[in-house]
């Protein structure tokens, strides 16, 4: 188990000499602590599995370290590393019983058998495969082949760090929960250092005590699931955390007021020293606008349609090219098809070049 540091880290398939701006993975510096569980999350491409192949040691990076309890690691090879890594697609030995699986990492580092007994039998036991362990691994359904797979990665106690690509993406949806919930329960009671892929947001804000969210091959924010909701620290992040996402759109900012389209929208706070020349926009989570009867004072939208998700309801609406959703009381209806957007001004964020903006109080 291990504190990691990563320090001014970055990588270019291209060579240490192509522009920055065409890098896999930017510049990032920070700390992960020993025993915590974290995500990397992002949508294809963003730059997450390239980072974790750069902690395991499968990709040396062009640029910075990597410290493991403040040794730096990055020329070791992964074997070096003292890491697990679990892949998207389980590689199982199905000449071997599932407990032959369980074991194969230990027995390759020479432990005495009676020691790869007991911890075979507690994986097993954690993992619900106790009934199994002694029959071959061949026919097991995905979800068991990818609990052995976990397994694997766990079985060893004395890891710096277990790393996850993505690993429940195979799984039917019922059944990546419950793997989700007992890998959950595993951190707990193994207090392992695990660092999770996904470009589920479900996954990664269940799973993650600390979610790290990547675009465009930066880390634009790394929080609890708490702060990237009420808090977005980039336009990005609002609209990618949450279902629906925040809404984003282009206004005049000044004082305690925002405009859009014309209209004036009450701020909680001040904003009178915004950089000159930036995009200005206004970022609400669909939760804190609400559809009422148009009227005065209010912005007024076309409703396109009403989802119904049982618990809410959410207005899909347009105000002039933009689209937005906002919270359907229960009972409201329109019959000319228009509606007014009421604000909630304590959960409006204001950004600039798609970074949050800090206003007065």
């Amino acid at each position: 188990m291990a504190r990691i540091d990563l320090v001014d880290l970055a990588h270019s398939y291209g060579g240490n000499d192509a522009p920055q701006e065409t890098f896999a993975l930017k510049p990032v510096t920070m700390t992960w602590r020993q025993g915590g569980a974290y995500a990397l999350l992002g949508p294809s491409g963003c730059g997450k599995t390239t980072l974790l192949n750069v902690i395991s040691g499968i990709i040396t990076p062009s640029r910075g370290k990597i410290l493991f309890d403040g040794v730096d690691i990055t020329p070791l090879s992964t074997q070096k590393r003292n890491i697990a890594q679990v892949f998207q697609f389980p590689v199982i030995y199905d000449t071997m019983t599932v407990g032959q699986n369980l074991a194969f990492p230990l027995k390759n580092r020479g432990m005495p058998k009676a020691e790869i007994d007991k911890r075979v039998a507690e994986i097993g036991r954690l993992l619900d495969l106790e009934p199994h362990l002694n029959r071959k691994a061949t026919r097991l359904t995905a979800d068991a082949k990818q609990k052995i797979s976990l397994g694997r990665g766990l079985v060893r106690s004395d890891v710096a760090a277990v790393l996850f690509d993505e690993p429940l993406t195979v799984i039917d949806p019922e059944l990546k929960w419950q793997l989700r919930s007992k890998l959950k329960a595993l951190h707990r009671e193994l207090d392992l250092t695990m660092i999770y892929v996904t470009h589920d947001q479900t996954e990664a804000l269940t799973f993650a005590d600390t979610v790290v969210v990547m675009h465009d091959g930066r880390v634009v924010q790394s929080g609890t699931p708490a702060e990237l909701f009420d808090k977005p620290a980039h336009t990005f992040v609002g609209y990618f955390i949450g279902s629906p996402g925040m809404n984003i759109l282009a206004a005049e900012v000044k004082g305690r007021e925002a405009k859009v389209g014309g209209h004036v929208i009450a701020l909680n706070r001040a904003y009178d020293n915004l950089p000159s020349g930036a995009k200005i926009e206004i970022g609400v989570r669909p939760e804190f606008v609400e559809v009422v009867a148009p009227g005065p004072g209010l912005l007024t939208a076309k409703i396109d349609r009403i989802d119904d998700l049982g618990r809410i309801r959410f207005a899909r609406v347009r105000v002039g090219d933009a689209k937005l959703a906002a919270r359907a009381p229960a009972g409201f209806t329109s019959s000319d098809g228009n509606a007014g957007l009421k604000f909630d001004p304590a959960h409006i964020h204001v950004y600039a070049d798609s970074l949050l903006v800090e206003g007065a109080a």
